[in-house]
């Protein structure tokens, strides 16, 4: 079998035809000519495009690779998760979801709860999804799982909850995000649905939303394409292309931004006020061991995460970085961070912040980092910012600045 950076540079392009492209471009078409009855792969733009098939193909090289494994795109991650759970849940099942888990979860689970669907949630690490499946044994229909957890980055054992949830006759799905095809393949760790946001690190550029659904068994994915159909939760052709492209630096970035993210990890373990420092590339993470047991090549990801005093020293610290956006989303090639707490929805600290590590030079963006942390600690750096605390008193004031 071939290696992740050959497969990458590889994956989905058709066979060499002289005079055309390698990968070609993207196919704008909302109907296509179509005599006699309608059977044939490309009738309408809603059902298929022979840029998403492209992408698909190279998508599910990568998942799982040598199977005949299906994947089906989306025009963005929530699409995905959206047509698993609304494609596979009806009224009277039950389903088991993270209680830790993306910020949108809640949102659908409260759909689901209004179709009937009852619901049990329970933290992501030390397997605690266990539990509610325990519960509520042959009622489950669906365990997601969502590992390593955004934001939080907690990682639960895929092997041993897919195993679990197959004894009591429930399907498995993987939010795989985080870990990327290259950093965690949970096909082959038992799971039947592997979901992702191509918007992160898939496409690695912030510029194109996406999403995805992979799974072996060809009714499933069947029911998903189905959802998507009747939806219409269509990729558009660009987009496809534009992620299709992006896909042969995936290994490259994916390698420079673990390699880089645990090096930064490294560096803020002896800050005194960074608390609660996550990465699961770090031998002293609460999730290391099971990480390591499931996470493929040191690829540990992009993302970093840790708490500051409070919001007001968490955003003079973001406001000193240079090298880094003060933007939502991770696995873009330049670096990101956000205190996660303005959008509501995740229970973290007001001072929690969640940093996403780019393709920059490891030594240029340390030393940022560590420059913001030392500018957001002193009190007359600060309040060159409009948030000077009070050395005294620890109380902030705000000031004329941003």
């Amino acid at each position: 079998m071939t290696g992740d950076g050959t497969r990458t540079v590889r994956a989905g392009l058709p066979e060499a035809e002289a005079y055309e492209p390698t990968l070609p471009g993207p196919v704008f078409a909302a109907h296509y000519h179509l005599p006699g009855d309608a059977v044939g792969p490309y009738t309408y733009g809603r059902d298929a495009n022979p840029t998403w098939s492209l992408l698909e193909r190279a998508i599910s090289e990568l998942e799982s690779p040598g199977t005949d494994a299906e994947t089906v795109v989306f025009s963005s991650g929530m699409g995905a998760i959206s047509a698993v759970l609304l494609s596979q849940l009806r009224q009277g099942d039950a389903a088991v979801l993270p209680s830790d888990g993306y910020q949108l979860l809640p949102a659908l689970i409260e759909r689901l709860t209004g179709y009937g669907v009852t619901v049990r949630t329970a933290p992501t690490g030390e397997d605690a999804q266990l539990a509610p499946l325990d519960a509520m044994g042959d009622r489950t229909k669906l365990l997601w799982l969502e590992t390593p957890s955004n934001p939080g980055l907690d990682v639960c054992d895929i092997r041993r909850l897919a195993e679990a949830a197959h004894a009591r006759g429930a399907l498995v799905a993987i939010d795989n995000t985080l870990a990327t095809p290259l950093g965690q393949r949970p096909l082959e760790l038992g799971a039947d649905f592997a979901v992702a946001s191509g918007t992160k690190a898939l496409t690695g550029h912030g510029d194109v939303l996406l999403g995805y659904v992979t799974c072996r068994d060809p009714r499933l994915a069947a029911e998903v394409r189905a959802w998507r159909k009747t939806v219409g939760a269509i990729p558009g052709p660009m987009e496809a292309w534009l992620a299709h492209r992006s896909l042969a630096t995936l290994q490259l970035r994916v390698d420079r931004q673990a390699e880089t993210a645990l090096a930064l990890a490294e560096a803020l373990r002896d800050r005194p006020e960074v608390t609660g420092l996550r990465h699961p590339g770090l031998p002293t993470d609460p999730s290391h061991r099971v990480a390591a047991g499931q996470m493929r090549g040191g690829r540990f990801g992009c993302v970093i995460s840790f708490t500051l005093p409070d919001k007001e020293h968490a955003e003079r610290f973001l406001t000193a970085l240079r090298l880094v956006d003060d933007a939502t989303s991770f696995g873009g090639v330049r670096s990101t961070a956000e205190r996660r707490g303005r959008w509501g929805g995740d229970a973290v600290p007001e001072g929690f912040i969640r940093f996403s590590v780019g393709a920059e030079d490891a030594d240029d963006l340390i030393a940022d980092v560590l420059r913001a942390l030392d500018t957001a600690s002193d009190t007359d750096a600060a309040s060159g910012t409009g948030r000077a605390t009070d050395a005294a008193s620890g109380t902030a004031s705000t000031g004329a600045g941003g």
